[in-house]
């Protein structure tokens, strides 16, 4: 069974003014957000990463530069790494928005099926997600893959890894810059 490192992107610009994010491509790293980047490139030098693979957003492509370089990997985008789509929900401060209204509550997804304005459900996010994993397991040397993407993505990502339903996933808090080894499925 082949585990690869997964990676929340970053500090970028609108995590620190406390932005909705989703798919807004807007926002690139702080100055904190970049040596972030520059840290987690020295910690994951011991995983001999043979491919960096992100996300096709701006936050996750510029930590996933900063990490492949010092891994001296090659970078490959795509663009099933994105965050899920918030629609309406984007660009607006996060605290004016209820986790409710998104599909989570206390940690945990409610409602799989809750799709702000102009977004996507947990529920196809999880979809998207688990298709990517499913075709990452089937790589040569997956286990030597690391993925720079988005906090929801990783939270689907380890749910489907745990064999979790969409419909019983946790939610949790996940920081900037955090890393997370799952298990690919067979």
């Amino acid at each position: 069974m082949a585990s690869i490192r997964l990676v929340r992107h970053a500090e970028s610009v609108w995590n620190r003014a406390g932005l909705v994010q989703g798919q807004a491509d807007a926002p690139g790293l702080t100055d904190v957000g970049r040596a972030e980047a520059r840290r987690l490139a020295v910690h994951l030098r011991r995983v001999e990463a043979g491919v960096v693979l992100t996300s096709d957003l701006l936050r996750a492509i510029e930590t996933a530069e900063i990490v492949a370089e010092g891994l001296s990997a090659p970078l490959v985008i795509d663009r099933r790494l994105r965050e899920r789509a918030l629609g309406a929900a984007e660009g607006r401060p996060a605290s004016t928005i209820s986790p409710r209204s998104l599909g989570v509550h206390d940690g945990a997804v409610v409602d799989a099926d809750c799709q702000p304005a102009g977004g996507e459900s947990i529920r196809d996010l999880y979809q998207r997600v688990a298709a990517l994993l499913d075709d990452l397991s089937g790589r040569p040397s997956a286990d030597r893959l690391v993925v720079v993407t988005h906090g929801g993505v990783i939270r689907v990502a380890m749910a489907y890894a745990a064999a979790l339903s969409v419909t019983n996933m946790p939610w949790p808090s996940l920081a900037n810059a955090a890393v997370r080894g799952v298990d690919l499925p067979d």
